[in-house]
């Protein structure tokens, strides 16, 4: 079986791509030195690459009004429990006044959908940013707007745009959100997105309620052909007050899995090592890393903020997740043989 395995990875890494039921062979359960040589060899890919750099966002969580209803979030619209916000303008450029003392040189704006952030708004604050740190990336992670919309946000200066597919299944896609929202409307945002010109990124999460190994096949299938500049992974975790609070949280293995497996399938992206993957293991982050991922993102909202951005329960916002800890967070890259560099980290296209 490990000869068998230990092929797949190298046929991967030759010809960035496997057959469906190759990918499943490979993601189900293969042994320890199987496991190993993956990880070693989407780490040796990654150092062509990129070398031992690994790039800082600092991830800035704005608002946590949605108008969805995703029956895995916790910032979802019908979460009557849950004490809303939104931050001011200044409140969003002071975050990135302390990232950048610190230096921090690309900024994550995420949030749920909220009518709030019209176009209007949503110009004048990346405009703030980008005119006091020219030398910064913004990236915006908002959902799903108009083709209008992107291009004007794009015009104003935006340079990245994250917007997970969830799933590359329609029935599974349908499973997690209500009626109103569309699967083909998901992927039609994502490739309009590229072809706007942002760097996008696209990502799903590992052990969601119904997902399959056919699933998780057609996935790698739709990033391969997507080729998008960032894949943002971690394993599901449930919320108390969704529809899924009872489901039990996704494999950090198989997310480290995956995570070797993407690096492989697109040996330049930009992947992130998530903080669900720190929230489910004390050195989460950490073993991302030595799987092939290349990002993290510390959390530089203000405190009462992270503590109301309840995507899922026990989500880390202190320590080395947080703008308090940054020291912390680079000594643990340190450790394990990496260094945080200051610099956009964009992505290094072939």
């Amino acid at each position: 079986m490990m000869n068998r395995l230990v092929g797949l990875v190298d046929k991967l890494r030759s010809e960035r791509i496997l057959q469906p039921g190759e990918f499943i062979e490979l993601l189900n359960n293969p042994d320890e030195q199987s496991r190993k040589y993956l990880f070693a060899q989407a780490v040796e890919v990654r150092r062509q690459i990129y070398g031992d750099e690994v790039y800082i966002r600092g991830l800035i969580e704005f608002t946590n009004y949605c108008r969805n209803n995703c029956y895995y979030c916790g910032i979802r619209r019908d979460n009557s429990s849950l004490q809303r916000y939104r931050l001011t303008l200044e409140e969003i450029t002071t975050c990135c006044d302390q990232g950048y003392l610190l230096g921090i040189r690309s900024f994550v704006l995420q949030g749920g959908e909220d009518a709030a952030n019209n176009d209007a708004y949503m110009v004048e604050i990346i405009r703030a940013i980008k005119s006091r740190f020219p030398d910064c990336a913004v990236t915006l992670s908002i959902g799903e707007r108009s083709r209008d919309s992107y291009q004007t946000l794009f015009a104003a200066g935006a340079d990245r745009y994250l917007l997970r597919h969830e799933t590359a299944n329609e029935s599974h896609y349908a499973s997690l959100h209500p009626s109103t929202m569309s699967w083909a409307h998901r992927r039609r945002c994502i490739e309009q997105l590229k072809e706007i010109g942002y760097q996008v990124g696209c990502g799903f999460m590992v052990g969601s309620p119904g997902q399959t190994w056919e699933h998780l096949a057609e996935d790698l299938l739709y990033i391969r052909n997507l080729e998008p500049h960032m894949v943002g992974i971690g394993p599901f975790i449930p919320q108390h007050d969704t529809p899924f609070a009872h489901y039990p949280a996704g494999s950090v293995e198989l997310t480290l899995i995956l995570l070797a497996v993407i690096r492989l399938l697109l040996p330049d992206v930009l992947l992130p090592a998530t903080t669900a993957l720190g929230t489910l293991c004390a050195n989460g982050r950490e073993r991302g890393l030595l799987a092939g991922a290349n990002v993290v993102m510390p959390n530089i909202s203000p405190a009462y903020a992270r503590e109301n951005y309840l995507l899922y329960d026990n989500k880390l916002n202190s320590g080395s997740e947080a703008v308090e800890g940054y020291y912390e967070l680079l000594r643990s890259i340190e450790g394990i043989g990496y260094h945080a560099v200051s610099a956009r980290g964009d992505c290094k296209r072939l």
